[in-house]
């Protein structure tokens, strides 16, 4: 196992994320197309616990509460987890609305503290910035992060915790090899030269770039990653897969796993969804793939050339 440091913390160089965990609006069947249950996923927690992949991804939003449900029905009884959990700003709150729903994920993980508590958008960088600090005095969240900001609200962000001998720890955006925003918008180099840690989430298209899926083998239709990832956009990623599967076969790997081999090349944290044990033995073998310098410039270069850029409905690009 390959770890990173979060300040003073070591912590696996993969996340693994269960925004696919449990059903519901934002939840795996809305998103992904699946109906799992606990008894689908215990093995899937296990496998990871034993391969040293201890640190889980969710949000109160997913599945409206049913991937905390699910995680902190297996976290029940140990002490040997990692939690990283989020807030999600909206149009109207009230004041106590952080608070509120961090207590709500305490009540259905079974914690009273998480490792990251991350603000999920950037509505109101200021408002609810300060709101983390108490949390964070008091002892109820370890690190602060922040997701989807750009560049000039993370430094908004992280200047109003320096302000009270606090500090940004984490960024947690969008970032891929098709789609590289936060990189050209200097936001991984702005977290490198700060020693705040970079989480690279859809690392791996929600599946189009693991090689599994084609304009032959499309996603489930209705889902949300089946209307972004047509078959006319699945073809134009053949050539990409090609790539990342002939560089793949040099290193005993799928292209999965150069996806994440390539988001750790580039000084990220990958957070990888988990449903299958499958994808657990993936993550092991990805995090010991050293890739080169040409390597890294033949997966641009074949991403680049799909002319495919697929953004959330959620998401701004961060170099505008």
């Amino acid at each position: 196992m390959r770890y990173v440091k979060l300040k003073h913390q070591e912590i696996p160089a993969i996340a693994l994320g269960t925004w696919s965990w449990g059903n519901g609006v934002n939840g795996g069947d809305a998103v992904f197309g699946n109906n799992l249950t606990d008894e689908d996923l215990k093995p899937v927690f296990e496998a990871a616990m034993k391969a040293g992949f201890n640190l889980w991804d969710t949000a109160a939003v997913y599945g409206m509460g049913a991937s905390e449900t699910i995680l902190g029905s297996f976290i029940k009884g140990r002490n040997d987890f990692l939690l990283s959990t989020k807030f999600t700003p909206r149009g109207t709150q009230t004041e106590d609305a952080m608070e509120e729903m961090l207590a709500g994920s305490f009540d259905r993980l079974g914690v009273d503290y998480t490792d990251i508590y991350w603000i999920h958008n950037p509505n109101d960088v200021e408002r609810w910035t300060l709101k983390l600090i108490p949390l964070m005095k008091s002892g109820k969240v370890k690190h602060a992060g922040v997701s989807n900001h750009n560049l000039e609200e993370i430094k908004l962000a992280a200047s109003i915790l320096e302000k009270e001998g606090l500090q940004l720890s984490a960024v947690q955006n969008h970032y891929s090899l098709l789609y590289r925003s936060s990189e050209e918008a200097g936001i991984i180099d702005w977290c490198n030269q700060n020693k705040v840690l970079f989480f690279s989430y859809m690392v791996l298209e929600q599946g189009a770039l693991t090689g599994r899926y084609s304009s032959k083998n499309p996603f489930k239709a209705g889902t949300r990653r089946g209307e972004a990832f047509t078959s006319e956009v699945l073809e134009k990623l053949d050539d990409l897969i090609d790539v990342m599967d002939t560089i793949g076969k040099k290193h005993n790997a799928d292209p999965a796993q150069i996806a994440m081999a390539w988001a750790i090349a580039k000084h990220t944290v990958p957070i990888i969804g988990v449903t299958k044990p499958k994808h657990i033995e993936s993550a092991i073998s990805a995090v010991d793939i050293i890739l080169n310098e040409q390597e890294i410039k033949e997966l641009e270069e074949a991403a680049k050339a799909t002319g495919v850029e697929v953004k959330g409905v959620w998401e701004k690009s961060m170099t505008e």
